[in-house]
């Protein structure tokens, strides 16, 4: 019999993060935000997290246009989390 230890509560907010990131509802959103929380969430501290659970609450029409320079940030959502999404670059894995 194993048990698990708990998650400390940054990291069960970092997976919970991820998860939404990965379930969006449209397949473009899922891959950009998935990848990106994949990469960058592990290294980001209770700030960054909030700025990125904030991103998260945003339509996906609006955020897809801002990171694809379509329309500017608005100044209410141009974070240091908003700028390291917009210049992180999506790349397919091998075999997808």
């Amino acid at each position: 019999m194993t048990t698990e230890s708990p998650l400390d509560p940054l990291e069960a907010r970092r997976k919970r993060l991820r998860f939404r990131s990965w379930h969006r509802g449209t397949r473009e959103m899922d891959l950009i935000m998935g990848s990106f929380a994949d990469a960058a969430t592990p290294a980001f501290d209770a700030t960054l997290l909030d700025q990125y659970e904030a991103l998260l609450e945003l339509s996906d029409p609006d955020l897809y246009n801002w990171i694809t320079g379509k329309e500017p940030v608005p100044a209410e959502h141009d974070t240091e989390v908003m700028r390291r999404l917009v210049a992180f670059r999506y790349t397919p894995r091998q075999g997808s």
